[in-house]
């Protein structure tokens, strides 16, 4: 590979793993967009851009998750119980969404990844206190949230944290502990999320240098980065107000948000 693409990539890894110390979210929200004008230039066809790149997004949260867990866990911000309870919901629901999306048009995926981001955004900048008397759910409620969260996380290509954080922080647990499982919720969505993107795409004509629709220079040098700047981010999240947090996350969706529907009407839906 040429210089200039891999500096590329080393730069979309660190943005992606400080992200995923700051907010959990595994860096899936600022991968996918970035990713998808890499594999523009390198000449992927358009419809399967996007579906590579949310992919190879969830490829990199087995890395980013991992590194950014350690540092949360150190802080004591994981609730390893909730974690084991959504897990084998998250589980089901990222291997059914990856084989939705491998079958959704590029277009469309496009279009869905800006709203449904857009939205979340809203909620999130809206501030809404929590109902005090909101409390997190039995195990079958954790176990189904678990599946909404793993089946919109594959399609979307996020660690969760984008509907996990607000699902937490609304049932009044502490955005930093919201932060910190949300983050350890990640890895079993990228594991099975990954697997499902491999085997949708695994006997599909690929461009060169994909297992399945993991485009794996992408997901080498994306994770490289990543693993060394998930803690930074860990470290500035508990340094920050809870208020400036969501702010921040807020405003972010916003941007990736208004990049995708430009993508999705670009393509022509």
């Amino acid at each position: 590979m040429e210089i200039l693409p891999i500096v590329y990539l080393l730069l979309v890894g660190a943005g992606a793993g400080f992200l995923a110390g700051l907010l959990g979210i595994g860096g899936g929200m600022i991968m996918v967009p970035f990713m998808s004008i890499y594999l523009d230039h390198k000449g992927f066809g358009a419809d399967v851009v996007i579906k590579v790149a949310i992919a190879t997004s969830l490829a990199t949260i087995l890395f980013t998750s991992a590194s950014s867990v350690r540092a949360q866990h150190a802080r004591g911000a994981v609730r390893w119980g909730l974690v084991r309870d959504m897990a084998p919901g998250i589980v089901l629901g990222s291997l059914i969404g990856a084989q939705f999306a491998s079958s959704l048009p590029g277009g469309w995926l496009s279009l869905v990844f800006s709203v449904f981001i857009a939205t979340l955004a809203t909620r999130m900048l809206r501030q809404k206190r929590p109902n005090p008397d909101k409390t997190l759910p039995g195990r079958a409620g954790l176990l189904g949230a678990g599946a909404v969260m793993g089946g919109l996380s594959a399609v979307l290509g996020a660690g969760g944290a984008f509907i996990t954080t607000p699902f937490l922080v609304k049932r009044n647990v502490s955005i930093h502990e919201a932060v910190g499982t949300s983050a350890a919720c990640g890895f079993p969505v990228a594991l099975a999320g990954t697997l499902g993107y491999i085997m949708s795409g695994w006997f599909l004509p690929m461009p060169g240098g994909t297992l399945g629709y993991v485009f794996l220079p992408g997901l080498f040098f994306v994770s490289i980065a990543s693993i060394f700047t998930a803690p930074v981010g860990v470290r500035v999240a508990h340094s920050t107000s809870a208020g400036k947090l969501k702010r921040f996350f807020g405003f972010m969706l916003y941007t990736l948000a208004a990049y995708m529907l430009w993508r999705a009407w670009h393509f022509g839906l």
